[in-house]
Formats: structure tokens, C-alpha cells, sequence
């Protein structure tokens, strides 16, 4: 019991009497000087009876054995979620009470884990402890070497059990797993958006707050993201570093190379839930559900028009501000739409790019090439009227042709 009481004491007196022989660490207690020297020793006296791993100490050894177990006697107050070791329900009690006991001395940033904060002060120190042998590269961290070194071996240790796909990293893995089971664990809280990567949550938030960290430095634009400002800074740099292997063509950014790969392969990944078209682009495919939705999202300012698509907005606009953007070369014309001075410059030149299967007659526009098929072709006539049995062309006959309706109704 004295022996206790002593002890004790020395957390008052911050005595630590025992001291290793191989180091200059002290310790309060024997016991902990003798689990020490285990370090300099390489001494593991508890071992496991399922599996071959050994421990320093039996606390270690203890906690090791809840993996065959199951057991996880750690329960969270807030949630469902249950933990091997004390520590980790600690650190996991932050998730609900968003508290970050460690901060950095050097900045005003604040972290959940100890471990976080250590690697975080590398940034301001410059200290990267972990280098390949294999080459001149070094890391803040173990799991980066050790993912690193799968680059000179071609190692892949992390296989998907739904699918073949391989990884160097347990944590792509575990994001990756989530394509199949469509878990999304990071919600935003100012909204219900939720997010399958962390990083990504990170991003939105920055919708809500209006923070644009990354800044250009040869202009005032500013990003959300530092993808996002290394592709633009190409536009100063007139960079192109991604380069179609099919043809010449190169590109300021992957996605957009991924994107134009898809002519030579004539691959659409994207698919309608509703009908059996496919599309090479997602952005593509949400256009397209807008004609089942019936949805219209971009509305205008000046009118009740509303539009489907985002580029049909800032077109229609330029009817009230009168903006005609698009200039020809060659006379004083001007136009709201790029397209419609492609045609136009046809005039020009001549061409006419559009040409028939069935005659030798070409056109400078595609739509007058399809009303030329119907009516001397195809004898298509698409454009139905819903008060009587007339059938037309073009949409233009059409209306031309439901005036007679009108004016009946108005006698």
C-alpha cells in the first residue's frame, strides 16, 4: 500500500527515477522502464493463440485478440458504432461533438487525432522522414512510402470482392467499394447533399461559404479546387500536356482527353434510365432526362422563359440585352450564337457541307438537307396537326397550317 502511495507522489513531484540504459527516456514507474527496454530488445513475451503475432505488452496483446473475438466492448453514446480500444471510441466522439484538441503552433488549423497534427507541422518544417530506396522521392508518411514502393514492384495487395479492380492503398479500396454499394458517409450540412469521398464534401462546402482558396497568379481568378486552377493556368501557359494516342490532338485537361477518346472507341458509358439512348458525356445524359422530367431549371430574368439547358439561357438573353457576340469576318453581320455564323460564313465560301445520299444536291445547313429528303425522298412528313388528319414536313408548315384553326374558332 506505501508502495502505491509513493508512487503516486511522483505525479506531484514529476520525479521519474527510473532511466533506460540504452536512451535518455525516464520513467515514474519500473514496470514501464522494463515494457520500454522491450523496444531496445525486440523482447515480445505475449503472444497470440489463434495467429503468430506477439506483443510487448499484455494491454496490446488484449486489445489484438478482439479481431478473432469480435468483441468490441467501446460503444458510442451517440450512434450504433462500437470499437477494440478505448482510444479510437475517443477519437470517434469527436465526429459528434466536432471538438479538435490539437493545434498546429505555426497556423490556426485544428485536428481530431494527435497523429494528424504531426504529419500536418511536416508542411512548415520540410520534414519528410520515410524515403524509397528505390529512388530520390520521400514522404511525410509511412502508408505513402509504402503505397510509393507499388510503383517500382506493381504491387496491387487490395482487391475488389465485386469486381477485379486492384489497389496499392486500403483506402482506395474502401472508396472504391462504395461504387457498388452506393454508400455516400459525408453529409453536407448545409444541405442534403452527401459525398462517397471526404475530399469532395470539402469541395462543396466551399459553395456555401464562397471560399476560393487557390488563386492564379498571372490573374485575379480564383478556384475551388487545385485541379481547377492548374488547368487554367494552362490558358496562360497555352499548355496542353494530355495527348490522344489515335490522332495529333491535345488537350489542357485529362477528363477532356478520357471524353474525346470516346470518338475513336465509340464508347457512351452513360445510359437512359428511361429510353435506350447513350451518350459519350454525364453531362450530356442529365440534358437529355430533362426532356422525361419536362424539367427546366435555367429560367429567365427578364421573362418567364425557362430552358433546359444552361447555354440556351445566356443565348435567349441576348434578345433583351442585344448582344451579338459573334461577329463575320467578312461583311458587318453579327450573330447572338457561334453557330449561326458558321452558317452564315458559308455564304462566303461556298460550301456546303451537307450533302444527300440519294441526288447530288448539297446544303449549308443540316436542317434544309432534312426538309429536302421528306419532300422529294422520303415523303416523311412528320409534323402532325391535332385538330385534323394534314400532316406536314416542317414544323414550319405546320404552323403556318394551324392558323386555319385559329381563325375558325374566332368566327
Amino acid at each position: 500500500m506505501e508502495a502505491k502511495h509513493i508512487t503516486h507522489q511522483k505525479v506531484h513531484t514529476e520525479e521519474k527515477p527510473y532511466q533506460c540504459s540504452e536512451c535518455d527516456k525516464t520513467f515514474k514507474q519500473r514496470d514501464h522502464l522494463v515494457i520500454h527496454e522491450r523496444v531496445h530488445t525486440g523482447e515480445k513475451p505475449y503472444q497470440c493463440s489463434e495467429c503468430d503475432k506477439a506483443f510487448r505488452h499484455k494491454s496490446y496483446l488484449i486489445t489484438h485478440q478482439r479481431i478473432h473475438t469480435g468483441e468490441k466492448p467501446y460503444q458510442c453514446s451517440e450512434c450504433d458504432k462500437a470499437f477494440t480500444q478505448k482510444s479510437n471510441l475517443i477519437i470517434h466522439q469527436r465526429n459528434h461533438t466536432g471538438e479538435k484538441p490539437y493545434q498546429c503552433s505555426e497556423c490556426d488549423k485544428t485536428f481530431k487525432w494527435r497523429g494528424h497534427l504531426v504529419i500536418h507541422e511536416m508542411i512548415h518544417t520540410g520534414e519528410k522522414p520515410y524515403q524509397c530506396s528505390e529512388c530520390d522521392k520521400a514522404f511525410t508518411q509511412k502508408s505513402d512510402l509504402i503505397a510509393h514502393h507499388g510503383v517500382h514492384t506493381g504491387e496491387k495487395p487490395y482487391q475488389c470482392s465485386e469486381c477485379d479492380k486492384t489497389f496499392k492503398r486500403r483506402r482506395h479500396l474502401v472508396i472504391h467499394e462504395r461504387v457498388h454499394t452506393g454508400e455516400k458517409p459525408y453529409q453536407c450540412s448545409e444541405c442534403d447533399k452527401t459525398f462517397k469521398w471526404r475530399g469532395h464534401l470539402v469541395i462543396h462546402e466551399r459553395i456555401h461559404t464562397g471560399e476560393k482558396p487557390y488563386q492564379c497568379s498571372e490573374c485575379d481568378k480564383a478556384f475551388t479546387r487545385k485541379s481547377e486552377l492548374i488547368a487554367h493556368q494552362r490558358v496562360h501557359t497555352g499548355e496542353k500536356p494530355y495527348q490522344c494516342l489515335k490522332c495529333d490532338k491535345t488537350f489542357k485537361r485529362r477528363r477532356h482527353l478520357v471524353i474525346h477518346e470516346r470518338v475513336h472507341t465509340g464508347e457512351k458509358p452513360y445510359q437512359c434510365s428511361e429510353c435506350d439512348k447513350t451518350f459519350k458525356r454525364r453531362e450530356h445524359l442529365v440534358i437529355h432526362e430533362r426532356v422525361h422530367t419536362g424539367e427546366k431549371p435555367y429560367q429567365c430574368s427578364e421573362c418567364d422563359k425557362t430552358f433546359k439547358r444552361r447555354d440556351h439561357l445566356v443565348i435567349h438573353e441576348r434578345v433583351h440585352t442585344g448582344e451579338k457576340p459573334y461577329q463575320c469576318s467578312e461583311c458587318d453581320k453579327a450573330f447572338t450564337h457561334k453557330s449561326y455564323l458558321i452558317t452564315h460564313q458559308r455564304i462566303h465560301t461556298g460550301e456546303k457541307p451537307y450533302q444527300c445520299s440519294e441526288c447530288d444536291k448539297a446544303f449549308t445547313r443540316m436542317a434544309h438537307l432534312i426538309t429536302h429528303q421528306r419532300i422529294l425522298h422520303t415523303r416523311e412528313k412528320p409534323y402532325q396537326c391535332s385538330e385534323c388528319d394534314k400532316a406536314f414536313t416542317g414544323n414550319a408548315g405546320l404552323i403556318c397550317h394551324q392558323r386555319i384553326h385559329k381563325l375558325e374558332l374566332h368566327k
